[in-house]
């Protein structure tokens, strides 16, 4: 009897967080295309590669345009939508507009905002102010410059000086805009991955486990890795991303 067709792999879309691009996914990426998944690793507006488009005007919003551009333009089905971060306000935003195209949502170390919350809100006033300061010491008011790798958790020689000769500015903008509604990322099968420590305000830790305590279609991990953990721990982190492909 001839075979039958060759199951088809679900494609992943890895969203890099603040300040990086979809260069941080580099590892990550090389181990699930090993796996037979088409990888899909875009930078947003104004960072990355894409750092020569800075400009004030970038906002929330444009990023999450990006990302549903991506869907669309590559017309990506059943896909597995990892953000990581800052990259969670973005995909939050997004699924309003693309929840039907995403098997699951795995937010790594990532903040997943509530309808009208900004990424200043999701790490509270304290650090909310900092990135203010930092703005107007070094980016003109209106963006944030860059910081050493240490900031997350990237401490080996060699990675470091990577991470330091890619990670580029970001709109203050970007960070202090509301995010629309996000009901859909909130009810969508997925997974949450914590870094241990994290970098994520504690309160918003809880209440995503308190929402997803009992329900099967979104698991709760924790990974003993930096923030940063795509560079420092791929290997787990790919682990992490194929179980998400087939959470019951």
């Amino acid at each position: 009897m001839p075979a039958g067709p060759i199951p088809t792999r679900p494609p992943f879309v890895l969203l890099h967080g603040g300040r990086h691009g979809g260069w941080c996914w580099k590892h990550v990426a090389s181990a699930l295309r090993q796996q037979g998944h088409v990888v899909y690793t875009p930078t947003l507006t104004g960072l990355g590669e894409r750092a020569h488009l800075l400009s004030p005007a970038i906002g929330l919003d444009t990023h999450v345009q990006d990302l549903v551009s991506v869907f669309e333009f590559e017309d990506i089905q059943d896909a597995v939508l990892v953000a990581h971060s800052y990259g969670g306000m973005v995909a939050s935003g997004a699924m309003e507009r693309i929840a039907d195209r995403v098997r699951r949502i795995v937010f790594f170390d990532a903040h997943l905002p509530r309808t009208g919350e900004s990424h200043c809100d999701m790490v509270g006033p304290v650090r909310a102010a900092k990135h203010v300061a930092m703005a107007q010491e070094g980016g003109e008011g209106w963006y944030i410059p860059t910081s050493d790798a240490s900031w997350y958790g990237v401490t080996d020689p060699q990675d470091a000086a990577w991470v330091n000769s890619h990670t580029t500015a970001q709109p203050l903008k970007t960070y202090q805009d509301p995010v629309g509604n996000t009901d859909r990322a909130w009810n969508h099968p997925g997974m949450f991955i914590e870094c241990v420590p994290s970098t994520l305000e504690p309160h918003a830790l809880e209440r995503v486990r308190k929402q997803h305590a009992d329900d099967p279609e979104f698991q709760y991990r924790v990974l003993h890795a930096t923030h940063d953990a795509m560079v420092t721990a791929p290997e787990a982190v790919t682990k992490l991303l194929l179980e998400a492909v087939d959470i019951v």
